[in-house]
C-alpha cells in the first residue's frame, strides 16, 4: 500500500508498505479522506512536541471498515475515529479522561497516522458516520478539540469569551462557544482570517492582537469587565502570556494551544483576580458525539473551513504551501 512518510522535519517521501495485519480488538480501515491540522504542519517543519522521525502524519480522518471484529459495525461502513488510543487502566482512564491518558498514542504523533491507504486502529476508537459525507467525519476531531476546551470552561449564557487565535482549532472553539449562548470575541494578528471569522462565521466583535489599542478594544466590547473567559489557540508563548492580561476579576484562562517553551505571569495580577488557570488537551468520546449531534443539526457547517483540496499524490510536493499565508489556508482536505 502506498503511504506518505515524513522522514525528517521538511521531508516527505512515498514508500510502499505491506497492508497492515487484522488481529483481535482492531479494525482495517481504507482511508477516504485526511484532514491537514496544526500538529501535522508543526511536525513537518519540526517544532511539534512529542515527536519522533520518520512518521506517518494525520489524524483527521474519514474512512471505510475494510476489516473489523466489532459486533456493532460491519465491513463498508462509513466512520470516523478518535486518534487518542488509551490503556484503560491508568488514572486518568479510570476517571474518564481517556484524553490525557499516561500511555496516550496519538495516532500520526506518537504512532504511525492516517497518510496511507489502510490503517489498523483500536476497535474501540470507531465513530459511526450519522450521515455526515467523508468531509465532514474528518472535521469532527478538530472540532472536538475545541467543543472539549468550551466544556472545560463552563463557558454559560451571555458571557464573554475571548478565543486567542483564528486558526481551524480557534475557529470551532469560537463557534461551541456560540452554540452555548457565549458572546464570542475572535483575536488573531491575521487580517485575512478575523475577517472570515466575521463574514463566515458570523462573530460579531474581531481584535487584531498587534493593535496598539486592543486592551482598550476589549474593555469596550466587555462594557469594561474584561472577558469572563479567555481560550488560547495559539500555542504561541507571546500570545499565552499577553493572555493573562485580558482576563475579568474571577475569569478562566484555558490552554489549547500547546508551546515548548515555560509561560510565565505576574503572581500578583493573577491573584488578584482569583483567575482559574487550566489546560485542554485532546477531547473525550463525549465531546466527539457531541460535534457529531451538532453538525447533524446544523449548528456548525463543517464544508466552510475547507480552502483547499489536494489529492494523496499531490501531497509531498504541496504540503510546504500550506505553510505559507499568502495562500489563506483555513483547512486542507487529502482526498485517497
Amino acid at each position: 500500500m502506498k503511504t506518505l512518510v515524513c522522514t525528517t522535519p521538511g521531508l516527505f517521501e512515498y514508500a510502499e508498505r505491506d497492508l497492515p495485519p487484522s488481529g483481535k480488538g482492531n479494525t482495517i480501515l481504507r482511508i477516504q479522506r485526511i484532514g491537514i491540522c496544526g500538529t501535522d504542519l508543526h511536525g513537518f517543519e519540526g517544532t511539534q512536541p512529542y515527536f519522533q522521525y520518520p512518521r506517518v502524519l494525520g489524524h483527521e480522518l474519514a474512512a471505510v471498515i475494510e476489516e473489523t471484529d466489532a459486533d456493532d459495525f460491519q465491513k463498508g461502513e462509513s466512520v470516523t475515529i478518535i486518534p487518542y488510543f488509551h490503556c484503560g487502566e491508568c488514572i486518568a482512564c479510570r476517571n474518564g479522561k481517556t484524553n490525557c491518558c499516561v500511555s496516550i498514542n496519538v495516532c500520526g504523533v506518537h504512532i504511525d497516522g492516517g497518510m496511507t491507504e489502510y490503517l489498523s486502529v483500536p476497535s474501540y476508537s470507531l465513530l459511526r458516520c450519522e450521515g455526515l459525507s467523508f468531509d465532514e467525519l474528518a472535521l469532527v476531531e478538530p472540532f472536538a478539540i475545541g467543543a472539549h476546551a468550551v466544556r472545560r470552561a463552563a463557558v454559560s449564557g451571555n458571557e464573554f469569551v475571548l478565543v486567542m487565535g483564528a486558526g481551524p482549532i480557534g475557529m470551532g472553539t469560537m463557534e461551541f462557544s456560540r452554540i452555548v449562548g457565549g458572546n464570542v470575541i475572535a483575536m488573531d494578528i491575521n487580517e485575512d482570517r478575523l475577517n472570515f471569522c466575521k463574514e463566515k462565521l458570523g462573530i460579531n466583535h474581531i481584535v487584531n492582537a498587534a493593535s496598539a489599542s486592543g486592551n482598550a478594544q476589549l474593555r469596550e466590547i466587555t462594557n469594561g469587565d474584561m472577558p469572563a473567559i479567555v481560550i488560547d489557540a495559539t500555542g504561541s508563548l507571546h500570545a499565552i502570556n499577553n493572555g493573562f492580561q485580558y482576563m475579568a476579576q474571577g475569569g478562566r484562562y484555558v490552554l489549547v494551544g500547546l508551546q515548548k517553551e515555560s509561560i510565565s505571569f505576574s503572581h500578583p495580577e493573577f491573584h488578584k483576580r482569583e483567575a482559574t488557570l487550566m489546560s485542554s488537551r485532546n477531547a473525550t468520546k463525549e465531546d466527539f458525539i457531541y460535534v457529531i449531534d451538532c453538525i447533524r443539526k446544523k449548528l456548525i457547517g463543517p464544508s466552510k473551513y475547507i480552502t483547499h483540496r489536494l489529492a494523496f499524490d499531490q501531497v509531498k510536493d504541496r504540503f510546504a504551501d500550506l505553510l505559507n499565508p499568502s495562500g489563506k489556508v483555513i483547512k486542507a482536505m487529502v482526498h485517497m
